[in-house]
């Protein structure tokens, strides 16, 4: 009985995790309906980006993650590229600058070493006029991010889940003059 209930709960986590990634790429496709580049920080298995697929079929999905499973993300073809390792170390910044249209931190995710480190990385490898998707506390992101030439572009939200849910914020990278 035991077995069964466990599987059972597992296939509810994963339509709950499904139904978010799926809610928080729709979040994007009214702002941005058809970005040429996408980044999922600490993708893991890449289960985000396999899900948002769905809705930007013609959008290149790259993902970063300190494990091997970023690799066989790759292989599984739910990402073009992986980049295993942290997204703060300078050789994967420095090839990845300006690169992408969107970028994705979601906290759900292994934590990084230092998140405002990662923050800025983030910043560096999204284009001027890039979204960021973000889950936390808006208030310490709109902190961490004014600073940076960033404006926020939706107001936080709450992603709907069975689970009280983690606060969703997009922002916009500002255009330099």
């Amino acid at each position: 009985m035991n077995s069964l209930r466990t599987r059972v709960s597992t296939r509810v986590s994963t339509l709950d995790a499904h139904r978010r990634h799926r809610a928080l790429a729709r979040a994007i496709l009214r702002l941005l309906p058809e970005p040429e580049s996408w980044l999922d920080v600490g993708t893991g298995d890449a289960h985000f980006p396999e899900t948002a697929k769905a809705l930007f079929p013609y959008t290149s999905f790259d993902g970063v993650d300190p494990t091997p499973r970023v690799v066989r993300a790759r292989a599984a073809e739910r990402i073009e590229e992986a980049y295993a390792g942290h997204l703060t170390d300078p050789h994967i910044t420095t090839a990845l600058q300006s690169r992408y249209d969107v970028v994705t931190l979601l906290r759900d995710r292994s934590p990084a070493p230092d998140p405002e480190a990662e923050l800025r990385a983030a910043l560096t490898v999204l284009r001027p006029g890039g979204l960021l998707l973000l889950e936390g506390r808006p208030d310490d992101l709109r902190t961490q991010l004014e600073p940076h030439d960033c404006e926020f572009v939706t107001e936080a939200r709450r992603v709907p889940d069975r689970f009280p849910p983690p606060q969703r914020v997009i922002a916009r990278r500002k255009q330099q003059p």
